[in-house]
C-alpha cells in the first residue's frame, strides 16, 4: 500500500528535522511548506498532526506549530518503558498466538526480507510496523495493546531513523525471524529477552541514534 500524501510529507518534514534544516523552537509555516510541496494546506495540517503524536512538534493556539526535539534524556526513558511494553507483549504473545497470526507475522517478514535485499529502509519500517502490531493484538491484552501502541507512535520517527545506520536493517532483519521462532515454540521467556533486545536502544545503538540527531541540536 502507498504512503498517503500527508505521511509523504509528515516523513519528509522529519528529515528536515534530523538534518537540521529545522531547528528545535523552529516554526513551521504552513502556507509555504504548502507551497513547497505543491499541495493545499490540509495535508500540511495532516502532516502535522501525525507529527504531533510522535511529539516532534507542538502545536500551540494562536501562535502556531514548533518543531520540538526531545532530549537525550527523555528519549532514552521512552525506549526504555518501550523495550519493556514489547517485552510484555511478546510473552503474552508466545502464550496466546493464534496461527493464522504467526502466518500473517512470516508474510510480513518475507515483505521485510525483499526491503532490506532492496536497501529500501522506509518500505522495511512499514513492514516492520505491521510485524510489531501483530504481536501487540496477539498479546490478548487489549490495554496494553492500546498503550504499547501509543508509544509506539511516539517514537516512530526515532526508530525509523535507527534503520538507516549502515547494516541495522539486516540486523533488526535476523531479530525479526529469531522472535518469529520463539513465538512458534511458544518459548514467552525466549521471545520476551528477544523483544526487549530488539527495541532497546543501548550502547553503539543509543550512540548511533544521537548522533543522527546531532544536526537538529546544533
Amino acid at each position: 500500500m502507498e504512503p498517503r500524501r500527508a505521511d509523504q510529507i509528515a516523513e519528509e518534514l522529519e528529515g528536515l528535522i534530523f538534518s537540521g534544516a529545522f531547528g528545535d523552537g523552529d516554526r513551521l509555516d504552513e502556507i509555504r511548506l504548502a507551497e513547497r510541496f505543491g499541495v493545499s494546506r490540509t495535508p500540511i495540517r495532516e502532516a502535522f498532526a501525525r507529527l504531533a503524536l510522535s511529539g516532534l512538534v507542538e502545536a500551540i493556539p494562536r501562535r502556531g506549530v514548533f518543531v520540538r526535539q526531545p532530549g537525550p534524556v527523555e528519549l532514552m526513558d521512552m525506549f526504555e518503558v518501550m523495550a519493556e511494553f514489547e517485552s510484555i507483549c511478546g510473552r503474552l504473545a508466545a502464550a496466546r498466538i493464534s496461527d493464522t497470526a504467526l502466518d500473517q507475522l512470516r508474510a510480513a517478514n518475507t515483505s521485510c526480507r525483499a526491503a532490506v535485499d532492496a536497501g529500501d529502509a522506509d518500505g522495511y519500517y512499514r513492514e516492520n510496523e505491521r510485524f510489531h502490531h501483530i504481536i501487540y493484538r496477539q498479546s490478548g491484552n487489549a490495554f496494553l495493546e492500546g498503550e504499547t501502541a501509543r508509544l509506539h507512535r511516539r517514537l516512530k520517527p526515532f526508530r525509523r531513523v535507527q534503520l538507516q545506520v549502515r547494516g541495522r536493517l539486516a540486523q533488526s532483519m535476523a531479530e525479526h525471524e529469531a522472535i518469529v521462532q520463539a513465538l512458534t515454540d511458544a518459548a514467552p521467556d525466549r521471545a520476551a529477552a528477544l523483544l526487549r533486545d530488539h527495541v532497546a536502544v543501548q550502547g553503539e545503538k543509543f550512540h548511533h541514534l544521537i548522533a543522527s540527531l546531532k544536526p537538529a541540536a546544533e
